[in-house]
């Protein structure tokens, strides 16, 4: 009612204004006082939805930072998402070698299993040898004792015998030295000879070397044949220097032999010739000359007797 009151107050002073009637002064001041009270009204309203937009602006501020902290939260979610994903794969990675290795000491468990019985076994084994061997050792402890004593008899025996072998060793030497006296060798320092087959000799054999570094020490028999054993050697190679020297007069004989049967058939045909040119001298004069080739059937080259050497002697050499 109050509406439709006012509505027809406010046309009927609009219809007054626009006819030109003068507007009351209780008019205006009414108008004036519901334009304020709007004017008010307005104010607070605006207020209102002032106090609502900054209401409204610190959600928004609030929503902003909160998406800001959401989003660096889910940053970095992101990355320990992927720094978990990262530690997952190592993880997956170490448990597979983790795996490995288990596999890898169980059967290496299990293979020390088989040596720990084995070994075992073989303890049992070595348990049974040793027990053995202490019965073999004991048995060859009992020989051991049993060829001792029977050696201490040999040994005395031996001694008995020992003295009975240098009896007979030194008759044996002293006979050995009158056998070199009698045949003339008897030499108390080495000769140079001696030296020099000892020297030559003690590359060879290690004997030499000591016959030569104790040659001041031995006794005159053993002097004696070291000297024997030179002279030996030093025949031995007069032996090859003959041998030798008989080879080369055989080859010389050979030759001389098959140049004396090629002067041999030479001197025949001269004689034949001879021969037949004194029948034809006598024929024709019945005179007999002497002939040169009569005189010196074979004439032999002197350059070539010269030139024979006579066979080297080492004996002469040596």
């Amino acid at each position: 009612m109050e509406g439709s009151q006012e509505t027809d107050h406010y046309i009927r002073e609009s219809a007054e204004q626009s006819s030109g009637l003068p507007v009351p002064r209780s008019t205006l001041e009414l108008k004036l006082q519901c334009s304020e009270q709007a004017l008010l009204a307005l104010r607070a309203q605006y207020l209102c939805l002032r106090s609502k937009l900054n209401e409204k602006d610190q959600i928004i501020e609030r929503a902003r930072a909160e998406s800001c902290m959401n989003a660096t939260a889910m940053k970095k979610f992101v990355e320990e998402n992927q720094r978990l994903a990262k530690e997952c794969s190592n993880l997956l990675s170490q448990c597979k070698k983790l795996e490995r290795e288990c596999s890898l000491y169980e059967n290496d468990r299990e293979a020390l299993m088989d040596f720990g019985n084995e070994a075992d076994q073989r303890a049992k084994t070595a348990e049974n040898r040793i027990r053995e061997l202490e019965i073999e050792v004991e048995n060859l402890s009992e020989d051991l004792q049993f060829h001792n004593r029977h050696l201490a008899q040999k040994e005395a025996q031996m001694k008995v015998d020992t003295c009975r072998e240098d009896d007979d060793c030194r008759e044996e030497q002293s006979l050995v030295d009158s056998l070199l006296e009698t045949i003339g060798v008897k030499v108390e320092h080495p000769s140079a000879r001696t030296l020099t087959f000892l020297e030559s000799n003690s590359s060879l054999d290690s004997s030499f070397q000591t016959l030569l570094t104790s040659r001041d020490r031995l006794r005159p028999s053993t002097r004696s044949v070291v000297v024997l054993a030179a002279e030996a050697l030093a025949l031995r190679k007069d032996k090859e220097y003959l041998l030798n020297n008989l080879l080369r007069a055989e080859d010389e004989v050979k030759v001389i032999f098959e140049e004396n049967n090629i002067l041999e058939k030479a001197n025949k045909k001269l004689t034949i010739k001879l021969h037949l040119k004194e029948g034809n001298i006598s024929s024709k004069g019945n005179k007999r000359k002497s002939s040169p080739l009569k005189r010196c059937p074979i004439e032999l080259d002197d350059v070539d007797l010269l030139s024979r050497q006579p066979l080297s002697s080492p004996l002469r050499e040596n």
